[in-house]
């Protein structure tokens, strides 16, 4: 069995997000030795080579990024059981503590808040730490699996499931629709406006469907750049529901039909955090926010 103490899987996590032994001894309080052997003897337990060392630092293997995930993890729960503890011991049940979530930009501005207005009403010990983080790539599950958040709000689907080892819920169906100058007499000759986000949020047969819909000649940073290119009648854009919400007047939106592609807003977190009073009670103010 692999035996790994708080305190030796605390001194991997120091190592990754300092990027070196030296930075993560003194972040620790421990001499550069005791780093170093501490580390070795956790490769040695685990058997595998976690960093690659350097002139310039120690960067996780492969390896390494999965123990690292799993380490933050394991001492998540340690914090999460001690503060569910103390609450039980007070005979309230109350929880009091951060909770870490990530979330992508227009469910940051549209979905999370009223969900934490409530939550912060209910649980006034629990302490909301949100990271906007950007839905390509790993995006926002990744954070949950790399053991850097408790839970997050992520699309979900075919082209983004959720991770092997996580679980989560389909919290709302959100649908495209045109988006285009107000006023313009032919938006669809409109060169088409995009965002590295947007990209595999639509379903690859409607995309390749859209004989109309031109390659995208700008790729802005986000959705809120492209509502503002499209309001200034540089292009048009197909976005979603949660991007659209507060659009300017300068912006006409127009509904796709019934064949209109559409992605799944849901939450992700681990087995584990998911029976938490913390991550339980925020998806079910989620769930309300949007019943």
């Amino acid at each position: 069995m692999t035996d790994l103490a708080p305190r030796e899987l605390r001194v991997l996590v120091a190592v990754g997000s300092e990027g070196g032994f030296s930075a993560a001894a003194a972040l620790l309080g421990m001499t550069q030795s005791a780093v170093s052997h501490s580390v070795r003897a956790s490769e040695r337990k685990l058997g595998a080579v976690l960093f690659d060392r350097g002139r310039n630092g120690a960067s996780p293997t492969a390896a390494g990024e999965r123990a690292l995930g799993h380490a933050r993890r394991v001492l998540r729960l340690l914090e999460v059981m001690a503060a569910e503890v103390r609450g039980a011991s007070q005979g309230d049940g109350s929880v009091a503590g951060p909770l870490r979530i990530a979330v992508f930009r227009s469910a940051a501005l549209h979905l999370l808040p009223r969900a934490l207005e409530r939550l912060t009403a209910r649980h006034p010990g629990i302490v909301p730490e949100v990271r906007i983080v950007r839905e390509v790539g790993p995006g926002t599950a990744g954070e949950v699996l790399g053991g850097r958040a408790d839970i997050a709000v992520a699309t979900i689907g075919t082209t983004s499931p959720v991770p092997p080892g996580l679980v989560g819920g389909v919290l709302l169906e959100e649908g495209y629709a045109l988006v285009h100058p107000a006023g313009h007499p032919a938006p669809r000759t409109l060169p088409l406006v995009d965002w590295a986000e947007n990209c595999t949020s639509y379903t690859r047969e409607w995309w390749a469907a859209q004989e109309w819909l031109p390659a995208a000649t700008v790729e802005a940073e986000d959705d809120g750049a492209v509502l503002s290119m499209v309001s200034s009648g540089f292009g048009m854009a197909v976005m979603p529901e949660l991007s659209l919400i507060g659009a300017p007047p300068s912006v006409e939106i127009t509904d796709l039909g019934m064949a209109r592609p559409t992605r799944s807003v849901g939450y992700v977190t681990t087995p584990e955090l998911a029976k938490s009073l913390a991550v339980r009670s925020l998806i079910r103010e989620l769930r309300t926010t949007e019943g």
